[in-house]
């Protein structure tokens, strides 16, 4: 499976599925319609799947192209995006992801939801920057950060809009462990086949209990809080 913008292989029990739209990686609708039919497969045919970027650029977050079209092109993105973002968060094959540059907002929120995530060591940037921006931090993020980031930087990462080197990303819950940028693939495949062989069953239920609350939170607020983002406010 190949598009324009993703290019997906099967490795042994692993699936690889690599983002490449040539520029930032930015979560555009072919973007997230091709994330979605590589989940979609890689539960069907993998025993764990490895997501990962382009050389220095991990993902950007949601087309920002879109989102100055129009509200109503926004929400339909945003929406869309949620979709994705709540199905790798409860993806019923173990999920790692092998962060090789930049990921910002969306792209921070994608780091989020792998079960382990190892980045590309570097200058790179990782956080959640819609408060810098003049944007509130939708209850999405909120409630992926809450899960994920240290309560102790909670605050910083989140109402602060503080942004991250790779080095600070894994001590606060963005990564896991960081690695030199040419062995961070090799590191995921190798983390991913040891996942491979976890008793699918077990696994599944236990994803359920762990990440189902904060999933039906997240869907059951979704529409009022999109209303509140697409509201200017005074």
């Amino acid at each position: 499976m190949a598009t324009d913008v993703l290019r997906y292989s099967l490795e042994g029990t692993t699936a690889i599925v690599r983002m490449d739209d040539g520029k930032a990686n930015a979560l555009s609708e072919a973007m997230i319609d091709a994330l979605l039919e590589a989940l979609a497969r890689a539960e069907k045919e993998a025993g764990a799947m490895v997501l990962t970027g382009r050389p220095d650029r991990f993902c950007a977050g949601f087309d920002l192209r879109v989102m100055m079209q129009s509200p109503d092109a926004a929400k339909a993105l945003l929406t869309r995006g949620s979709d994705l973002l709540m199905k790798l968060y409860g993806a019923k094959v173990p999920l790692v992801i092998a962060c090789t540059g930049h990921a910002l907002a969306g792209g921070a929120l994608v780091l989020l939801t792998g079960d382990v995530r190892i980045g590309a060591e570097g200058a790179y940037r990782i956080g959640l920057n819609e408060v810098s921006i003049g944007m509130p931090v939708p209850v999405l993020a909120m409630e992926l950060a809450r899960d994920r980031i240290t309560p102790a930087e909670l605050t910083q990462a989140t109402l602060l809009a503080r942004i991250y080197d790779p080095a600070a990303a894994a001590k606060v819950g963005y990564l896991d462990a960081t690695a030199a940028a040419d062995a961070v693939l090799d590191l995921a495949k190798a983390e991913a086949a040891r996942l491979a062989v976890l008793a699918r069953p077990a696994f599944e239920a236990t994803k359920k209990r762990l990440r189902d609350k904060t999933i039906a939170h997240i869907v059951a607020t979704l529409a009022d809080d999109m209303k509140s983002l697409m509201t200017p406010t005074a």
